[in-house]
């Protein structure tokens, strides 16, 4: 849900960088303004749900403002976020396989495979 990460303790350094970018490309929409209302107030929610833990802002918060700030179509959002991220995925693929550990999150995928995914594995 976009709060939270793995390896910042802290408020994500990098959720204020691109938080900074997108009030920089900014419309004249009020898209900003809602998303700062959304995260103070998720922020306070996580906070009395979750008081021993601290959860704040991680870098793809902003990144839908940032990308339609941009004017990219919506329809290509999940594609740019994924393609931005394919390298660290193959990577902890490839971590997993050598070393034998479990990534985070854990996940297996129990659904049917498709016919190219069995063509490439057999």
């Amino acid at each position: 849900m976009r709060f939270g990460h793995r390896v910042y303790r802290v408020r994500d350094p990098r959720a204020d960088v691109l938080k900074q970018v997108a009030l920089r490309l900014r419309s004249g929409g009020n898209g900003f303004v809602f998303a700062e209302l959304v995260e103070r107030r998720a922020l306070a929610l996580l906070a009395l749900r979750e008081p021993g833990r601290r959860l704040e802002t991680n870098v793809e918060f902003y990144t839908a403002l940032v990308l339609d700030a941009l004017a990219l179509p919506r329809a290509l959002f999940t594609l740019i976020f994924a393609i931005g991220r394919v390298a660290g995925w193959s990577a902890h693929v490839l971590e997993q396989e050598t070393g034998g550990r479990i990534i985070r999150p854990q996940s297996h995928y129990v659904g049917p495979e498709s016919a190219p995914l069995r063509a490439l594995a057999g």
